[in-house]
C-alpha cells in the first residue's frame, strides 16, 4: 500500500503539490489523473524519495522508501524510459541494478521473456526503439519482484500489441495482491486499465474513488429507453417530474437506474422494447472535473482572411 499524508512541496515560491493525501490499495490497479503541471510526476519521485517533501510524508507498506534496505525487492518503478545506459547491452543493464540488490541473474533473464525482449538481451540499449526501451524499463521495475508497482506513462512508445499486454499484465500483478500505481495522459486506455482513481490538479486533490463512479459523479447517469407506447411513456415521466430528452426515437432518462425505470413502466402498463444504462466517457468526466486547474489552456484559431 502507499499512503500519502499532507504530502506539499515548494520549489521556491511555486507550490508544486499543496497538502495532498491519498491511498493506493493492494490488490487494484489505481490511475494517477491530472492536467499537465498538476503535480504528478513531482508526487511520484517523492513517493520514490527522489525529491523531498516541504511538509508530509509519503510511505509504501509503512516504511519511507529511504528507509527499505534492498528497495527494487520491495518496490518497482518506471518513470523514465531513457535512463539507462547507451553502451550497455539490455542484459547488462539489468544485471547491474541487479547486483545492487542481491538479485540473481536467473531473475534477469525471468523479467527479459516477460517484457519480450529475450531476443535481443545481449544489443545495446542506445540503439533501442521507445517502444523497445519502454519494455526494458518495465524489467527493470519487475526486476525484485516487488510487491508495490509505479508506472508513469507505460505504453508510451508500444504497439497496439503492446499495449494490449501491459494492460492485461497489470491486472494479472493486481490480481496477484500488488499495488500498482499508473500514471497516464491516455484516458481511453486507463478507462480500461484502472479500477481506482487519484486525480489531482494545481497539486490538490479534486477526487479518489472508483472509476465508475468519478465518470457517473461528473457526467451523470441516464437510461436509454424505447416503448412502442411513447406517449404513454412521456406522460408517466412528466407526472413524476422525471428529466428526459429525446434521441433517435427513444427518451433518455436522467436519475434513474434501469431497475427504477422499468419498474415505473411496469406499474403504468408501458411495453418496453430497449431499458440500456448510459454513462460518460472518462475523458468527458475527466475535462469537466479538472477544467478549473488546466494550466496550459490552448486558442480557438481565427478565421483565415
Amino acid at each position: 500500500m502507499i499512503e500519502a499524508t499532507g504530502l506539499t512541496k515548494h520549489y521556491g515560491t511555486t507550490v508544486a503539490v499543496r497538502d495532498l493525501s491519498f491511498r493506493v490499495e493492494p490488490g487494484r490497479v489505481t490511475g494517477f489523473l491530472g492536467p499537465n503541471g498538476a503535480g504528478k510526476s513531482t508526487t511520484m519521485r517523492m513517493i520514490l524519495g527522489l525529491d523531498r517533501p516541504t511538509r508530509g510524508e509519503v510511505l509504501i507498506d509503512g516504511q519511507r522508501y529511504a528507509d527499505l534496505r534492498l528497495p527494487l525487492r520491495e518496490v518497482g518503478a518506471l518513470l523514465d524510459a531513457n535512463w539507462r545506459h547507451p553502451n550497455r547491452s539490455a542484459r547488462n543493464h539489468l544485471r547491474w541494478m541487479a547486483t545492487s540488490n542481491g538479485i540473481p541473474d536467473s531473475r534477469v533473464d525471468e523479467v527479459l521473456e516477460l517484457v519480450g525482449l529475450s531476443s535481443v538481451a545481449k544489443k545495446r540499449a542506445g540503439g533501442f526503439s521507445l517502444g523497445m526501451l519502454q519494455r526494458l524499463g518495465i524489467a527493470s521495475a519487475l526486476l525484485g519482484d516487488p510487491r508495490v508497482l509505479l508506472f508513469d506513462e507505460p505504453v508510451n512508445g508500444l504497439d497496439p500489441e503492446g499495449i494490449q499486454w501491459i494492460r492485461t499484465f497489470m491486472h494479472a500483478l493486481a490480481e496477484e495482491g500488488r499495488t500498482i500505481f499508473v500514471s497516464s495522459h491516455l484516458l481511453s486506455e486507463m478507462a480500461q486499465t484502472a479500477r481506482d482513481l487519484v486525480v489531482i490538479g494545481k497539486g490538490s486533490l479534486i477526487y479518489q474513488g472508483t472509476t465508475d463512479d468519478f465518470v457517473h459523479r461528473a457526467t451523470g447517469r441516464t437510461v436509454r429507453v424505447r416503448s412502442p407506447q411513447p406517449e404513454d411513456l412521456r406522460t408517466a415521466l412528466t407526472e413524476r417530474r422525471i428529466t428526459f430528452t429525446e434521441q433517435d426515437g427513444a427518451l433518455l432518462v436522467s436519475d434513474l437506474t434501469s431497475a427504477e425505470l422499468g419498474d415505473l413502466a411496469f406499474s403504468a402498463g408501458i411495453t418496453l422494447h430497449e431499458l440500456s444504462p448510459q454513462t460518460g466517457s472518462l475523458e468527458e468526466a475527466f475535462m469537466q472535473l479538472t477544467g478549473e486547474s488546466v494550466e496550459f489552456r490552448t486558442g480557438t484559431p481565427k478565421e483565415p482572411g
